[in-house]
């Protein structure tokens, strides 16, 4: 049988030290391999401190345009993914400027990035794919996220039905993003998981998850952290779910069930010879 690979991120590195802290907490006691960094994230400096003491995690560039402050200008971003479509409308927003900025703050700190992904997967919407996939050509980065979850037996499913029916109107989107993709040179991983389950999954979940992980290479995102005050004045839905989702990706039963399943973790940096 091909391997089954599996590269857990979380994303939101440099949102807060709370977040931060709880990432590596994953990282080196569950089964987290990589993460994304937030350039204009109140714990940016942390982060990054944080990486260089820990090469072993994987980081890549978790590019903002919606919520927090401009790189490039210092300027409030939009509040909302609907407040940014109107700002790409009407070009009060250049996402490839704004975006080069964030990854060229990553690199200055001395991180190397190895993976792109958006906040909120604003790279969905064509005028911030194209941006990404500039960058992705411009610093030789051969990972973007690939944002659609593969379909999982409704039994073992935390997703409302639905939600799961939105799921499938999505195709076509899926279609256009992954011929855009490929016309330009980039690589995702073979499948996704975690769209839909951010602040839902349990580690019941997970091992049904790796169950039935299908051959390739799988991302499964998610967004652990520990709830301190700073995350609880923090503009954000996820405050205690990020609690709940470390204790799941550091329960001894999900490292065990890896092994059962035969799924082996991997890295951005272990995928570069695929």
């Amino acid at each position: 049988m091909a391997a089954r690979l599996l590269t857990v991120n979380a994303d939101d590195f440099g949102f807060t030290r709370g977040v931060n802290r709880g990432i590596l907490d994953c990282h080196q006691n569950g089964i987290l391999t990589a993460t994304t960094l937030m350039a204009n994230g109140g714990a940016f400096e942390d982060a990054v401190r944080l990486a260089r003491a820990h090469p072993s995690l994987d980081v890549g560039a978790h590019l903002v345009l919606v919520q927090g402050s401009s790189v490039l200008t210092g300027a409030p971003l939009p509040p909302t993914v609907p407040a940014l479509v109107r700002a790409l409308a009407l070009r009060r927003l250049d996402p490839y400027g704004e975006l080069r900025a964030q990854m060229e703050k990553i690199l200055a700190a001395g991180v190397r990035v190895t993976h792109l992904d958006t906040h909120k997967h604003t790279h969905l919407l064509p005028p911030v794919l194209d941006a990404v996939l500039r960058l992705a050509q411009q610093y030789r980065v051969r990972w973007v996220r690939r944002p659609f979850d593969l379909p999982l037996p409704a039994s073992r499913n935390p997703v409302p039905a639905s939600a799961r029916l939105a799921r499938r109107a999505m195709a076509p989107l899926e279609r256009r993003f992954e011929a855009w993709i490929r016309a330009r040179g980039a690589r995702t991983p073979d499948h996704f998981a975690g769209f839909q389950w951010t602040g839902r999954f349990t580690a019941d979940d997970v091992i049904a998850l790796l169950g039935a992980l299908p051959e390739g290479v799988t991302e499964f995102m998610t967004h652990p952290g520990y709830c301190d005050e700073e995350l609880r004045s923090a503009r954000t839905r996820l405050k205690e779910t990020r609690e709940a989702e470390l204790r799941v990706l550091t329960d001894a039963r999900v490292r065990q069930a890896l092994d059962e399943c035969g799924v082996r973790l991997a890295s951005y940096s272990d995928l570069e010879s695929c």
